[in-house]
């Protein structure tokens, strides 16, 4: 008995070991995730104790052994490698329960087993959600009645079963297993010293059944965090070589514009800027300037309105992707009060600034990340002719 307990431990231990190191790493799902009942139907063959010199056949078709019997069991997997079930099983068999006992006697139990379940699929070949066959080795302990003789008898049990999956809720297998008792459970005799198989009560089975697998099921990948980040980090780093480069040419034409004698020279370049929407961005959900140094570009612009009385249009935006349409209205228009604010900090009178509005879009989105829809943009839009 020692022995076994540590082969099975031991069995247990390594086979866990593995299920460390799945091939491809899910993400934790919650514990109501992946719980599922199973139905099945069994041919059930007992070899007892009481068999020991009797010479009986071993067939496990033998009408004095063996007779059809039902199963239920509830159960989750709390990895794609490891789960638990609680299984019983029983309500017919045939034992024999003396050496002259030569047809078997009619005897009704039931066994009730807690268990562990180990994906061998999964295991050794990572978690594969279409997978079509999964094999699934398990072992446990659990206790054992017989109804016809009054007797209880603790149990050790393992067995291996094969799962096909049929649809995102359903699956049938076939499972083989060996229950093994502790203690008389068929109203004969319990073995005593003796070795081997004939020391113990024995109860082998095939069963057939149906898996229903109750709520969510499945398992998501772990994101590839390092690869998003990447990804967002070139974004910005693209966006800021941009506005790096539009923050130099800005700064040549506010030289320029502080140069009266040499305007006219770059008229098409002081039209090019005061036309050119100057983006000011946003954090999620939020109407203050994410970055002060956003407001650079807009500063150039604030000066060259005010010293040239011009006109103003700031144009809050959202992002599609987050918010109602109703909510992103309402950001899209705070963003935009946010920076008239700043602009007639600047000096810019009010009368000289209008906004709008555009609620969710994806405009930049397109070719950059989601983020940079969050903003604000302000152009200049009217210039008075100078008399």
């Amino acid at each position: 008995m020692k022995k076994l307990l540590i082969v099975l431990a031991f069995a247990g231990v390594s086979v866990a070991s593995f299920a460390q190191e799945s091939k491809h790493s899910v993400a934790t799902n919650s514990f109501w995730s992946n719980w599922f009942i199973q139905g099945g139907f069994d041919w059930n063959a007992w070899y007892t104790a009481t068999e020991h010199g009797a010479g009986m056949a071993r067939s496990p078709f033998k009408k004095f052994r063996s007779s059809p019997g039902a199963a239920i069991a509830i159960g989750k997997w709390f990895a794609p490698e490891v789960g638990v079930r609680l299984k019983a099983q029983g309500i017919w068999s045939r034992t024999i329960t003396s050496v002259y006992d030569k047809n078997g006697t009619f005897n009704k139990y039931w066994v009730l087993n807690g268990q562990v379940l180990l994906n061998a699929s999964n295991i050794f070949c990572g978690y594969n959600e279409n997978r079509v066959l999964n094999i699934i080795p398990f072992f446990g302990a659990g206790l054992g009645r017989t109804m016809t003789h009054d007797l209880y008898a603790m149990d050790l049990n393992v067995g291996v079963q094969a799962q096909f999956k049929v649809s995102k809720k359903f699956g049938a297998y076939l499972e083989l297993g060996w229950n093994r008792f502790e203690g008389d459970i068929d109203g004969g005799e319990y073995g005593g010293g003796r070795r081997g198989w004939d020391s113990h009560d024995n109860n082998i089975y095939a069963e057939v059944g149906i898996t229903y697998n109750l709520g969510r099921s499945g398992w998501n990948k772990v994101p590839d965090v390092d690869a998003i980040n990447a990804a967002h980090q070139a974004a910005i780093d693209a966006l800021n070589a941009k506005l790096r480069d539009a923050e130099a040419e800005n700064a040549r034409l506010r030289k320029l514009l502080d140069q009266p004698k040499v305007v006219e020279k770059v008229s098409e370049s002081v039209k090019e800027f005061i036309t050119t929407p100057v983006s000011v961005f946003f954090n999620l959900a939020k109407v203050d300037v994410a970055n002060p140094k956003d407001l650079v570009n807009v500063r150039a612009l604030a000066k060259y309105a005010k010293d040239n009385d011009a006109s103003v249009l700031v144009t809050g935006y959202a992002d599609s992707s987050t918010g109602s349409p109703a909510t992103n209205e309402k950001l899209s228009q705070k963003r935009a009060e946010t920076v008239k604010n700043e602009l007639i900090g600047m000096g810019v009178s009010a009368s000289k600034i209008s906004t709008a509005a555009k609620g969710g879009v994806n405009i930049l989105g397109v070719d950059l990340p989601k983020d940079f829809d969050r903003r604000a943009t302000v152009q200049i839009t009217e210039v008075p002719e100078k008399k």
